[in-house]
């Protein structure tokens, strides 16, 4: 069975000073660990982020990981921190560019393993849309990874939908990924920002998208909720029930039962709990959930799906989960990887 990982992050081996370079700002950048060889700094500004091992950027490290797990294809996007949606719109075009051609060389040089996603500056529509353009005719990547929020608005505001527009005609797949979660500040204890936050920033952003009208008016917009949706799938029924009994506040811009979208969006299958992602099963169908992990962060599935192949989970929605619904989202072919 082909077996492909939908969810992803990777950075170039190396990468300019931003900061530097375009006088202000915290961008994300990376040094070499000065402590041991196979490790990187990650710096923001001129401060110090974190540090990172050699299987965030190194392309054979990763296939070797990923060998353990009889598992072929990545498919591999940038760290949220570097989407950079704050800085000046020009600015994080040459930052999305640079991550772009990283990734889609990693898609030239080795074409049975690796599948990228862009990453563009959802700031400016007019210039997310030229890079949506470029990626796709020049670049030959199909999908691209966004926020939950763009500088604190909501992705049902007016000024993104141009850009959901032409990734509907171009044929250009989303996956939205938590990031700059909303009351960061106020719980930083207990890691509570990734536990807390980022499912209640990925339900923030699919939320947004229906009830703005975005999905209803885009059909075929090809949408992937990562971390398994986040909170939205799980509670729906809150969500049915506000939009029921209080149509005044919540079905403004879209009559259409949040329910109904059920099924009509992808997710990944991110819920280190069997019970858990069985309930996404039933509420999404096996077409619609993808293998994805988060590696190769702590939080991530970092066995690749073996959670799932010791469940007693039917063996074709194995294979839905594994391989078919994640070529289905992408709209490409499986014999890409023969």
């Amino acid at each position: 069975m082909l077996k492909i990982d939908m969810h992803t992050h990777i950075l170039p081996p190396e990468m300019p000073n931003w900061t530097a370079k375009f006088g202000y700002g915290d961008f994300i950048w990376l040094k070499p660990s000065a402590a041991k060889a196979g490790f990187a700094d990650m710096m923001k500004g001129n401060q110090y982020f974190r540090t990172i091992e050699e299987n965030c950027w190194d392309a054979d490290v990763r296939i070797a990981d990923y060998e353990k797990f009889q598992t072929q294809v990545q498919v591999v996007c940038t760290v949220p921190v570097m989407f950079s949606y704050w800085s000046k719109g020009k600015d994080c075009l040459e930052l999305s560019r640079f991550l772009n051609d990283h990734i889609a060389d990693l898609q030239v040089r080795y074409p049975k393993n690796y599948v990228g996603l862009g990453t563009i500056p959802m700031q400016d529509s007019e210039l997310a849309i030229q890079e949506l353009h470029r990626l796709k005719n020049e670049l030959g990547i199909d999908g691209i990874q966004i926020g939950s929020n763009i500088n604190d608005k909501n992705l049902s505001e007016p000024e993104f939908f141009p850009i959901f527009q032409e990734c509907e005609k171009l044929g250009i797949s989303i996956m939205i990924h938590p990031w700059e979660m909303m009351g960061f500040d106020s719980m930083e204890k207990y890691w509570l920002p990734w536990l807390v936050g980022m499912p209640a920033e990925t339900s923030r952003a699919m939320s947004s998208l229906i009830f703005g009208g975005i999905l209803e008016r885009l059909p075929n917009l090809r949408v992937l909720a990562s971390h398994a949706g986040g909170s939205f799938i799980p509670t729906i029924g809150r969500i049915e029930h506000g939009f029921n009994c209080r149509p005044d506040l919540v079905a403004i811009d879209n009559p259409v039962n949040p329910r109904e979208y059920l099924g009509k969006f992808w997710t990944d299958c991110i819920t280190h709990d069997i019970d858990l992602l069985k309930y996404i099963l039933k509420a999404q169908g096996s077409e619609k959930v993808c293998l994805g992990t988060d590696y190769p962060f702590p939080l991530g599935d970092l066995e690749i799906g073996k959670f799932i192949e010791e469940s007693d989970i039917a063996p074709a929605d194995v294979e839905n989960i594994f391989c078919n619904s994640i070529l289905s989202w992408l709209d490409i072919d499986k014999s890409r990887f023969m």
